[in-house]
């Protein structure tokens, strides 16, 4: 944390408040009974097998504390998630129609373009995406959106709620769940109505990745859908279909939820250079495989189409007035070329970059005081947007008191407003970042000042 960070404006509580005057011997005390505690909520979750990453690479994760959040606060994220959503939508079937040149500049690989034309209007901008928000002083502002792959998912709708029961309060995504199979199911109607089948449903990511597989078979399970998980290594492009190899046989694949990003898809080869991945695509858009979330949600995924509906803004054009005022509202300048530099702090994000990957922040000046230190995204074309500084929080862990920022993820679900999240790291939010659970509160809760 920087210097002159701490102390922070606001603290998650505990079922054991620190005692500054304690000393050491009583913070040790404290640091054992958060670490009991620690365990009797995520001990269990870890043996049901549903929730396995409270820790990764050796490292704490999930909190055990609640951060209270008022049913305010967690409306505006509805609402915030509900209107960009329908701006993304709206753009979104613009694009699919637009010409080659649009397609690159947004950055989408070519090997993409014929299936994301070929996508389905109904399931724009995508059937389940997280939008990452900044509470900062002038109100809620959106710094991306997950419309393609995004993770989180058990977190909101699941975990929370276990941490909330714990403690014995509200959480503020009960009952929301139900949801995502709704979601899945209008899906799959959306598909058959054009005449795609979707008899054979397999989800599918990778099976070594703990945090991704367990959320895919969580998707799986609340699907509804009668459909079956398979690791991507055992998918292959055969017979110009999707199928599953099980070491005997092949069969083929109607619908395939996937938490696997499109663009590295269209890069994939197999191990004598033929081009699996483009091949896939070319399936997909020919209609012998239907995809959630749908290929056009690369679209959203991408930071560049931040930067087009931001230009539209500023010109004009295109959106209603409902629409500029939300843009204006949720939204942060964010453009293809740099217009900060002289007047205000700034950030640099590659077009498909994850989990804080090759961002980059920067002073007035254009001198870089913060950078991510992971190799991955930095041969990509970046957009620059205002930066939004994010609250503070300290928050009790394994390792003592830690002084981190918050970000917060709201759900798009099908269109509508869902489940909230949050992360506590450092000014980039990266993959190791803190999950900090919600609660639902009226009194002394987080408004999003």
């Amino acid at each position: 944390v920087p210097p002159g960070e701490c102390p922070p404006v606001r603290r998650a509580a505990t079922a054991a408040p620190r005692d500054p005057g304690a000393g050491r011997a009583v913070a040790g005390a404290a640091g054992e009974a958060y670490a009991r505690r620690r365990e009797a909520i995520y001990g269990p979750l870890r043996q049901q097998g549903v929730f396995t990453w409270d820790s990764m690479y050796g490292e704490e994760y999930a909190l055990a504390s609640v951060l209270p959040v008022s049913g305010a606060f967690r409306d505006e994220l509805k609402r915030a998630s509900e209107a960009l959503g329908a701006i993304f939508a709206r753009t979104s079937a613009v694009v699919m129609q637009a010409d080659d040149e649009l397609l690159a500049n947004l950055g989408l690989p070519e090997a993409t373009w014929a299936a994301v034309r070929n996508s389905l209007p109904e399931l724009l901008p995508t059937v389940i995406g997280r939008f990452d928000f900044a509470a900062t002083p002038a109100g809620l502002k959106m710094l991306e959106f997950n419309a393609e792959t995004p993770t989180d998912i058990v977190e909101a709708f699941y975990v929370n709620g276990k941490v909330c029961e714990a403690f014995g309060v509200v959480d503020p995504n009960a009952g929301l769940s139900a949801g995502l199979a709704e979601a899945f199911r209008r899906s799959a109607q959306c598909y058959r109505r054009r005449g795609l089948a979707t008899d054979r449903i397999v989800f599918s990511s990778v099976d070594w990745h703990e945090e991704d597989a367990g959320t895919t078979r969580f998707l799986l399970a609340q699907s509804g859908l009668d459909a079956t998980f398979v690791p991507l290594s055992q998918l292959r492009a055969y017979e110009d279909r999707v199928q599953v190899w099980d070491g005997t046989a092949h069969t083929p694949v109607d619908l395939l939820y996937r938490l696997h990003p499109l663009e590295k898809l269209a890069e994939e080869q197999d191990t004598d250079g033929y081009p699996t991945g483009r091949h896939v695509l070319e399936i997909v858009a020919e209609g012998r495989l239907a995809l959630i979330n749908p290929p056009a949600a690369i679209i959203a995924q991408s930071k560049a189409a931040q930067a087009l509906i931001w230009n539209l803004h500023e010109a004009g054009e295109f959106y209603t007035a409902d629409e500029q005022a939300a843009i204006r509202r949720y939204m942060l300048p964010t453009y293809f070329e740099n217009r900060f530099l002289g007047r205000c702090s700034y950030v640099t994000k590659p077009v498909y970059g994850r989990e804080g990957g090759a961002v980059t922040l920067f002073g007035p000046d254009g001198v870089a005081w913060a950078r991510d230190d992971e190799t991955e995204y930095w041969d990509q074309p970046v957009v620059y947007q205002q930066y939004a500084e994010l609250p503070r929080l300290t928050v009790e862990t394994l390792n003592g008191w830690y002084c981190g920022r918050m970000i917060f993820g709201s759900f798009l679900i099908d269109g509508k407003g869902s489940g909230v999240v949050a992360r506590v790291g450092s000014r980039i939010t990266g993959n190791m970042a803190y999950f900090q659970p919600l609660c639902l509160s009226t009194t002394d809760a987080w408004k999003g000042e």
